[in-house]
């Protein structure tokens, strides 16, 4: 059965860019209402897709967190390219954690993270969310239950897993050396990550600029639910109060 997945997308408007960065067996469709919220309000996003995502689950497995980051370094190389050089890094959930180890090794005008998780309860929801996951993306798929349980049966994502723990706690150490402009954003009641990861990360940012919003009504896709209206605005808003160029 041939099905349509998501690819990176590109709004050019204004000379402000955003990189957007999406989660773990995620993919550029959870920031694409966020992309075009912004390029109405005059800002240029870019979000690229990570190597294995928006395809079967099995390919997510042959790739690694660091090819990932890799990816993200690549997007802000790619506005760089464009001739944007004034640029924010937003990222949900792991996206959250690249835009926060990105700012240290590119120059940013600002980090909005959204749902990003600093270890605690993590590991165990995102083994049984990557599982979900999987299972989710064959029945997509079209294929039925039997081989869906089959091939189920040989999906063993321990590895992959075990390394994207690893690198969690590796952003988690460097927090303290991000000094950027920062919008933290959190939903009270996450189910994928632990919420006082959220304090973790305003606490820890040697930042002189700094924000946090808690949501009462959303999931851990905070970008495309309940209060993504008000999450967009308050990302704009965060946007405005940078001390851009132009």
């Amino acid at each position: 059965m041939q099905i349509k997945l998501p690819k990176p997308f590109f709004f050019e408007e204004g000379k402000r860019a955003v990189l957007l960065l999406h989660g773990f067996t995620g993919n550029s469709s959870d920031v694409r209402q966020l992309g075009r919220f912004l390029q109405k309000k005059g800002y240029t996003s870019y979000a690229p897709q990570y190597e294995g995502h928006a395809a079967p689950p099995e390919e997510i497995l042959k790739s690694s967190p660091f090819v990932w980051f890799k990816d993200a370094l690549d997007g802000y190389d790619y506005l760089v390219e464009q001739g944007y050089d004034e640029i924010v890094v937003a990222g949900l959930s792991l996206g959250g954690d690249f835009a926060l180890k990105l700012s240290l090794n590119r120059d940013v005008k600002g980090i909005v993270t959204m749902c990003a998780p600093m270890g605690g309860k993590t590991e165990g929801a995102i083994y049984e969310g990557f599982l979900e996951y999987a299972r989710n993306f064959k029945k997509y798929e079209g294929k039925n239950q039997e081989t869906i349980d089959n091939e189920m049966d040989h999906f063993k994502p321990t590895e992959t897993l075990k390394e994207l723990s690893e690198a969690l706690d590796t952003i988690k150490d460097q927090v303290d050396e991000v000094f950027d402009p920062i919008l933290v954003i959190q939903v009270e009641n996450d189910n994928m990550i632990d919420p006082q990861s959220a304090n973790y990360i305003y606490d820890h940012v040697d930042s002189d600029d700094k924000d946090i919003k808690w949501y009462s009504q959303s999931g851990h896709v905070i970008t495309i639910d309940k209060e993504k209206e008000q999450v967009f605005e308050d990302i704009y808003q965060f946007l405005e109060s940078l001390d851009w160029s132009e």
